[in-house]
């Protein structure tokens, strides 16, 4: 840990667009799988997938091991606040306690407390999800919020919320003008905004469209992805592999 964050430096210089990937399976191995591939970051996700407490902080740590950013995926049941924004940052910008003695040792190899201290609140990115209407409805307030980094659009709950569901891998126009309206809404108040998509070419459409961070697979579809391609391949199928245009495929 140098005080620099590979996807916010990214995000800072708005060079590029800072790209990642999304970890629903358990396990360190496969967490220093996703990092050496190339990413700005990988998404630990313990609402969706099947990653407990202890899972995470070893997936965390081997993801940070290779200089890329670990962003952790929490079940939300509060909404966004000056409260919230408070309580993930060391004061005096915010209240959180510090409690772990191992959290410095995820980023570096001697790292002290004081050292871990001084540079945590400059490389946390702190994102809400935009996932239900009334998120949507209030885009705008939750942007304005000080000390938010970035909203980020979940466009399957969002569909669902709002009525148009992604329905074999398409994104309706009501919806797509729906994740539009987060994305001004996030450059209006200056901060950054970030989109789920499930393939490549998903993530290059909301790249061009101005997403400052964006998804690109997750661990899941490319395993199915690939393993049903090589089959395709072996077998002289000439099979398509299946579409994963939707946040979880068609």
């Amino acid at each position: 840990m140098d005080g620099t964050s590979r996807v916010k430096t990214a995000l800072a210089e708005g060079k590029r667009v800072a790209l990642g990937v999304w970890q629903l399976l358990p396990g360190s191995n496969l967490a220093r799988i996703l990092a050496r591939a190339g990413y700005d970051w990988v998404l630990v996700d313990c609402e969706h997938g099947n990653i407990d407490d202890a899972a995470m902080h070893e997936s965390v740590a081997a993801v940070a091991g290779y200089g890329v950013s670990p962003i952790v995926r929490t079940e939300s049941k509060t909404a966004m606040s000056s409260l919230t924004v408070a309580a993930s940052r060391f004061p005096p910008q915010g209240r959180r306690g510090f409690g772990s003695p191992f959290a410095m040792d995820r980023f570096a190899v001697g790292l002290t407390a004081s050292q871990y201290l001084a540079q945590a609140n400059a490389t946390l990115l702190l994102a809400v999800p935009i996932e239900t209407r009334e998120a949507l409805d209030a885009a705008d307030a939750i942007a304005a919020v000080d000390g938010l980094d970035l909203l980020f659009v979940g466009p399957f709950d969002l569909g669902n919320s709002i009525g148009h569901p992604v329905l074999n891998g398409v994104i309706d126009a009501v919806l797509e003008e729906a994740i539009e309206k987060v994305l001004r809404a996030a450059h209006a108040a200056g901060q950054k905004a970030g989109i789920y998509c499930g393939d490549g070419a998903q993530a290059k459409h909301y790249a061009e469209m101005g997403f400052d961070l964006v998804n690109v697979q997750t661990d899941v579809g490319a395993l199915s992805a690939s393993l049903t391609r090589e089959l395709a391949t072996v077998a002289g199928t000439g099979a398509s592999t299946p579409g994963s245009r939707g946040p979880y495929g068609s």
